[in-house]
């Protein structure tokens, strides 16, 4: 593991998700780029003393000469350094789980891209909220064609974490999360804007084509943008609506999204997960529920508990996890990954950067469409 250490919620969550199903142990791993900080956290976590690490490099160096070494590595750092650190261990031969968005620039991506086909490791990127089964559930209902076509995509992640300037109090995660030379191009698009993007490409099989976007910072004092305004234009001529924000004032996590098709709508929102609306054009709405049997494959697969004991953040996570080590394992013993292993690939990754260079284009050109496509068979091996 890379990063996570003293104070990280998310490093929290990772080693909680890697743990869930018995799939990994965490061996090894640098929490901290100060070295004591980084050892006295591998500490409390049980690591073996050798395995206590000041520096990914020094990671890198040790763990290959090792008969135990290390077989996948987590990467939760700030964004600016998923870069460097994933291609060192791509080049290791180790397999990669790493956290969004993938790089803060394109050309990184497509590198990492072009090296994990070359490789042929399992490169995992954390978009974890389509590891929600009911959220596998709406992508099957959606693919199946039980909407008919899709005609609009509403899709929000507008959350009030950040609606005061907490980086001017010590905030650590405020602070890299709103210092563009860390976070990226684009705070809030590069942060959430990524997710929201790839859970409507998840659910509708659909890309997105060209955006026309406006960034704005709403808090005053703040050095980065923390709300977006995106309009969408899908593949099928579908078009959508993205809002994502920090300072959404008084809101909780604030991740939702409705597809409407010709013959249906439907709608899940992340703070109620247990449960996905239906609404046909002609008839009862429907609510349903995790767990039960007349759900798909792909959301009973993801489900661990009956129905009404829900289920939530820290399993949804787990399952792409979980996914992650299942294609390890096809890939070693020589066979097909199961067709409802989804975990969100390297990709998955590269799209969402190019997503955000989208986004601040058109900002930038004060709204004017851009095209946001990137046509991922083109890029070769190198």
């Amino acid at each position: 593991m890379v990063g996570g250490g003293p104070g990280s919620n998310i490093g929290d969550t990772h080693r909680r998700a890697a743990a869930f199903d018995g799939r990994y142990a965490l061996v090894a791993g640098v929490f901290a780029t100060d070295a004591k900080r980084s050892r006295d956290f591998a500490a409390s976590l049980e690591i073996e003393p050798e395995r206590r690490y000041s520096s990914w490099e020094e990671m890198a160096e040790r763990e290959p000469a090792r008969k135990d070494g290390i077989e996948v590595v987590a990467i939760m750092t700030p964004n600016a350094s998923h870069h460097p650190i994933a291609r060192a261990f791509l080049e290791l031969g180790v397999d990669v789980i790493c956290d969004k968005p993938l790089t803060t620039e394109l050309e990184d991506a497509v590198d990492l891209l072009r090296l994990a086909r070359r490789t042929r490791l399992v490169f995992a990127v954390t978009y974890n909220y389509t590891g929600y089964p009911m959220v596998r559930q709406a992508r099957e209902m959606v693919r199946s064609g039980e909407l008919g076509a899709v005609r609009l995509v509403q899709v929000e992640h507008a959350s009030g974490w950040a609606s005061t300037l907490l980086e001017a109090s010590g905030h650590k995660q405020a602070a890299w999360r709103t210092t563009p030379s860390i976070a990226g191009k684009s705070a809030v698009v590069g942060d959430i804007g990524t997710h929201a993007h790839h859970l409507a490409r998840f659910i509708t099989g659909l890309e997105v084509t060209h955006v026309s976007a406006e960034l704005s910072t709403l808090v005053p004092g703040r050095k980065a943008d923390d709300n977006a305004h995106v309009k969408l234009r899908l593949t099928n001529g579908a078009r959508g609506l993205m809002w994502v924000s920090m300072a959404a004032t008084g809101n909780l996590h604030g991740q939702r999204i409705r597809v409407f098709g010709e013959k249906a709508s439907l709608e899940w929102i992340q703070e109620q997960p247990e449960q996905l609306v239906l609404r046909p054009v002609d008839g009862p709405h429907r609510v349903l529920s995790r767990g039960c049997g007349y759900l798909s494959a792909s959301a009973q697969r993801s489900s661990r508990l009956w129905p009404g004991h829900p289920e939530g953040f820290l399993e949804a996570f787990a399952n792409v996890y979980t996914d992650a080590a299942d294609a390890v394992l096809a890939r070693r013993d020589g066979i097909a990954v199961d067709r409802l292993n989804l975990f969100p690939t390297v990709e998955d990754g590269v799209l969402g950067v190019k997503f955000v260079d989208a986004v601040v284009d058109s900002h930038l050109s004060d709204g004017t469409w851009v095209n946001a496509t990137l046509d991922l068979s083109r890029l070769t091996e190198v």
